[in-house]
């Protein structure tokens, strides 16, 4: 059958114009995706999904920057309840210290907060803890038991974690020998803290246990009381020319050799003396109390002697005409038993050789 005259040209119209249409393109697609509802969400690819959940550069650089929220104490409870003496709490029945308790008038130590060190100086008590005798070791159960105590008083827990080894590492060997009893092994071991916080004060205890033993630290803060005096160029010299010696209470930076800025008055006066007396020839004697242990205070003892006669040869003085020597706590000049005691026999002595 033939066609029509005018259905033919029409036919070869309509050929000619879908031969001139474009291929659809992926944008095509996509349109038409959109405007055609689907039962399921279209595919994500994994670099997409990752690059829109994901800060962009500028945001992640300032979150790392930005510094960790610092610790508030003002946000925790005061607490009236009553206590006993100092330092407060007592290790449960069937534990007891590994050693005799170290107890210092005035230490400073970092309590971890989770975030980082609250820096906190007062009087602090501190031992290692073991089993008593025929008693069966239970991390758990001295764990149990000093939560259960500290809670009981208003005490809040304020961190229970490891502490990172960045942080460990800002710790001075001064703060990690000094504390050698109390501080455990922070480096394997979460430390637990807890605040008791008062009107007048605010108490905070750090603890670390293991598989096989624990400790502790319990600390008072409590305001800095210094208890040097100052002594003179002449006293200093009749001093000497009557006993050959004097003692003289320089500060120190806690369980440091660091001479504090409020004892420099008084080397400029034992410059003084040495200027006076242009043949006079010093031993730097170092002495501390019992507190702690003993190779640790002979080695501090030293240390401290050494920082005096430094001090002395930056102002001017012939390092010829001085020496250094530590004793310990060998040495004590009253009854290390009391407060008082103990603050006599941290002495620095000046003896003439």
């Amino acid at each position: 059958m033939k066609l029509s005259a005018r259905i033919a040209p029409l036919l070869v119209l309509a050929v000619l114009l879908a031969g001139c249409q474009k291929p659809p393109t992926a944008e095509d697609a996509v349109e038409a995706d959109a405007a055609t509802p689907s039962a399921e969400p279209a595919p994500v690819a994994p670099d997409a999904a990752a690059d829109a959940s994901a800060p962009d550069d500028a945001t992640a650089d300032a979150d790392a920057d930005a510094p960790a929220a610092a610790f508030d104490i003002g946000k925790i409870l005061v607490s009236d309840a009553p206590l006993g003496e100092f330092p407060y709490f007592s290790l449960p029945a069937g534990y007891e210290p590994m050693n005799k308790p170290v107890q210092m008038d005035y230490a400073r130590f970092p309590f971890w907060t989770g975030e980082g060190f609250e820096w906190v100086e007062g009087r602090s008590y501190e031992t290692r803890i073991r089993k008593a005798r025929d008693k069966t070791w239970s991390e758990f159960e001295l764990r149990k038991n000093i939560e259960t105590l500290l809670t009981s008083v208003g005490a809040v827990e304020v961190a229970s974690s490891k502490i990172p080894r960045e942080w460990i590492k800002q710790l001075d060997s001064d703060t990690k020998q000094g504390h050698i009893d109390g501080l455990g092994d922070v480096y394997n071991r979460p430390a637990t803290v807890y605040v008791l916080r008062r009107a007048d004060r605010n108490i905070w205890v750090h603890f670390v246990t293991n598989s096989a033993s624990g400790n502790w630290i319990i600390m008072e803060t409590a305001p800095f009381e210094p208890t040097a005096k100052l002594i003179d160029a002449s006293a200093m010299k009749q001093s000497l020319d009557a006993t050959g010696k004097v003692a003289l209470q320089v500060n120190f930076a806690t369980d440091s050799t660091q001479v504090e800025a409020s004892s420099k008055p008084q080397v400029d006066q034992v410059v003084q003396l040495l200027q006076d007396d242009p043949s006079l020839q010093l031993s730097i004697d170092g002495h501390t109390d019992n507190t702690g242990d003993g190779q640790h205070n002979q080695v501090l003892s030293e240390g401290r002697a050494q920082s005096v006669v430094a001090e002395l040869v930056a102002r001017g003085t012939d390092a010829a005409r001085l020496q250094a020597r530590g004793y310990g706590d060998s040495r004590p000049v009253a009854d290390n038993g009391t407060e008082a005691g103990r603050a006599e026999n941290r002495r620095v002595e000046l003896v003439k050789r």
